[in-house]
């Protein structure tokens, strides 16, 4: 199928698989008589798996990784279950950086509601975030 028709099918742009291509996540087609991408069927499944795999936060090459796994013939599976206990690793990271983060700005806004504007000096850079110092 030429591109157009894959990019139909796929809910890709053709800007992407031509992307996809230039990156090796899609095998370069075979090209008709007249020079067009003739791309097999197989690749509405890689463009799918391509999509499913950056849905669920994996990178380009994470994915193309696991990609030439399988083109090699091996199963991914132990690769794949590896790259997700990672990422479940760093979420995990992200939000507690974020809860504790959430925590700081309740207490900033507490101390915002609580500032008045005028008792600001020229000294302050800004009485919410920064702590007046004792001398």
């Amino acid at each position: 199928m030429r591109i157009g028709e894959l990019a139909t099918a796929s809910g890709v742009t053709t800007k992407t698989i031509r992307f996809y291509e230039q990156a090796g996540l899609v095998p370069e087609p075979p090209r008709t008589s007249s020079g067009y991408r003739d791309y097999p069927g197989e690749s509405l499944t890689r463009l799918a798996f391509i999509r499913d795999a950056q849905h669920a936060g994996l990178t380009l090459a994470e994915i193309r990784g696991i990609l030439a796994l399988r083109d090699s013939g091996q199963a991914p599976c132990d690769h794949v279950s590896e790259l997700i206990d990672e990422h479940l690793e760093e979420i995990d990271r992200r939000i507690s950086e974020l809860r504790k983060t959430r925590t700081a700005l309740r207490g900033l806004a507490e101390r915002a509601a609580d500032t008045d504007p005028a008792s600001c000096t020229d000294t302050d850079i800004c009485r919410i975030i920064s702590r007046p110092r004792v001398p």
